[in-house]
């Protein structure tokens, strides 16, 4: 008895420590993780978590890192390969489950997988299911299967309907799924109850089920931007990127202002896909010719809100240079301890990913592995070198990731400062094309909006 309690404990502590180490990855790597109506997550009682699935095993761990609560996932039984991967996968709190594309693997049993769900949930635990089935990175919410709400009904009817189980859809809308430093929002829906289709269920299981997942379906369809057609995507984040503009004012801000903006766009186009289809092709023009334009110009698109004054914008570059040149050291610094981790991961990546959709997930672990590695090698040298005290070697230690992520914002601000200064040179040596270029975003909204 007192083994067994052993081992539970050693479990769970491998959850929370593993948990503690992926969401300082997920967290360096994504600048926001916003999260909406956390009150409904919030809640006690038995939970299922339906969510799309656009970024392979990035989706489960930030799911993990917004829930306060431990999580238990539902992952296909090709990941549990070998006795260590099923050590370290349980001890995450995933249960494996064969898929029919995926045949049948060695060690998983879907009957034995069932059970664990339908005790995770009588014991008032959340389990994590993607009910797409499989991860595709695009703006699309593919068909959902049916596993979710026969697991939902089945549980509530193993307890006489009296477990009081909830479905939560969250949408996860990422801005770009592998791109470091972008943004996430989790939208988190209304809970949703199997209680009316358990008679249903009784005497056509079926058709219970469907119903239910229709509405798993409509739920997360609302809290997701998504398009109807995947070559869309491409055309809508063309749109986005050209009319988004930090310099407008919004009461929505970050990520959510972001998203915003892309669904209203999603939502205009579809318009004008019933509507007035023959305008996609004048909008397709339209967006080629801007983007030529800005990539010629060699400016941001944000900067055609900005009022141009003379004074003000050779003040903020005098003392943009300023700050460049006091931040110097401190780039340089950070650039030392972490450009050889950078480079290596880099590589591998590109070595390694095959899918787009395992971008993200491969660089907060390739990066969780190599930049402690390369922080440990310096700090041993440092004392060699020098013998310092403890609590030097601390400060040494925290110093290099912060001062790598001051050389990654200092660089950002470096190529910022040299778009804005060749605006300034546009608007004094070529105003004229600045204008007509600012009149074309402007046809362009229209187009878009005024239908």
């Amino acid at each position: 008895m007192r083994i067994g309690i052993t081992i539970l404990a050693k479990v769970v502590m491998l959850y929370y420590i593993l948990r503690l180490i992926v969401s300082i990855g997920i967290r360096l790597f994504y600048k926001q993780i916003r999260v909406k109506n956390r009150e409904y997550l919030d809640e006690k009682g038995p939970k299922i978590i339906i969510a799309n699935h656009p970024n392979t095993i990035m989706d489960a761990w930030i799911l993990g890192y917004i829930c306060n609560r431990r999580i238990y996932y539902m992952a296909k039984g090709t990941f549990f390969t070998s006795p260590l991967k099923r050590w370290v996968l349980n001890g995450l709190g995933m249960i494996p489950v064969n898929r029919k594309v995926d045949g049948i693997s060695s060690g998983v049993s879907n009957e034995d997988s069932f059970e664990a769900c339908y005790r995770i949930l009588e014991e008032g635990k959340i389990l994590v299911i993607f009910p797409e089935g499989s991860s595709f990175q695009e703006r699309l919410l593919r068909k959902l299967k049916s596993g979710t709400a026969r697991i939902a009904i089945q549980t509530e009817l193993r307890n006489e309907g009296g477990l009081g189980l909830k479905i939560i859809p969250i949408g996860l809308n990422y801005m770009h799924p592998e791109k470091f430093r972008s943004s996430v929002l989790a939208t988190i829906g209304e809970p949703i109850s199997p209680q009316p289709y358990l008679d249903e269920f009784k005497t056509d299981s079926l058709k219970a089920a469907r119903k239910l997942t229709e509405k798993f379906r409509i739920g997360l369809s609302r809290l997701l931007v998504r398009s109807e057609q995947s070559e869309e995507e491409e055309l809508v984040e063309g749109i986005v990127g050209i009319i988004s503009s930090d310099y407008i004012e919004s009461d929505n801000k970050g990520v959510e202002h972001d998203v915003e903006i892309m669904r209203s766009v999603f939502d205009q186009m579809n318009l004008i896909r019933i509507s007035h289809p023959w305008k996609i092709n004048e909008i397709k023009m339209l967006v080629e010719s801007i983007n030529w334009q800005i990539e010629n110009l060699n400016i941001k698109a944000d900067f055609l809100d900005r009022k141009y004054r003379s004074r003000m914008f050779k003040r903020q570059l005098v003392q943009s240079f300023f700050f460049l040149i006091i931040g110097c050291p401190v780039f340089f610094y950070g650039l030392i301890h972490n450009f050889v981790q950078f480079k290596v991961t880099d590589l591998l990546v590109v070595r390694l990913i095959k899918e787009v959709e395992y971008t993200a997930p491969i660089l907060v672990l390739l990066g969780l592995i190599f930049y402690p590695l390369v922080y440990v090698a310096f700090l041993m040298g440092f004392n060699c070198i020098f013998e310092p005290e403890y609590w030097m070697k601390w400060v040494y230690f925290c110093s290099m990731p912060l001062s790598g992520l001051g050389a990654y914002y200092y660089y950002q601000y470096y190529k910022h400062i040299l778009l804005k200064r060749k605006f300034i040179f546009l608007m004094r040596k070529d105003k004229t094309g600045i204008e007509t270029l600012k009149n074309e975003r402007e046809s362009l909204k229209k187009l878009v909006f005024e239908n």
